[in-house]
């Protein structure tokens, strides 16, 4: 008798994980880090974000549109950092 086989597991999950700790990571990062550090740190959290999008997709080890996953990873976490970064500068332009 043979096993069934099981259901893969959904690709765009580790997508979804990769997004949820970039926008957590930026906003820390613009909440607890003063203003002349912001950038380097920034900078840091991209980069550990494109490392963890590699790590996941890895772990889930299929092979057919890894490329994707890991761009989609990454874009999508840029973006993220972009996005909350210019809320940030925006936000100090205005006067206390």
């Amino acid at each position: 008798m043979s096993e069934p086989a099981l259901a893969p597991r959904n690709a765009l999950v580790g997508v979804g994980i990769v997004w949820a700790a970039a926008l957590v990571a930026s906003i820390a990062i613009g909440l607890f880090v003063p203003e002349d550090w912001r950038l380097p740190w920034l900078l840091v959290g991209v980069g550990a974000a494109v490392l963890v999008s590699f790590a996941l997709q890895l772990w889930y080890g299929q092979t057919k549109g890894f490329i994707f996953r890991v761009a989609m990873s990454g874009i999508g976490a840029l973006l993220l950092f972009g996005i909350v970064s210019a809320g940030f500068g925006l936000a100090a332009l205005i006067p206390a």
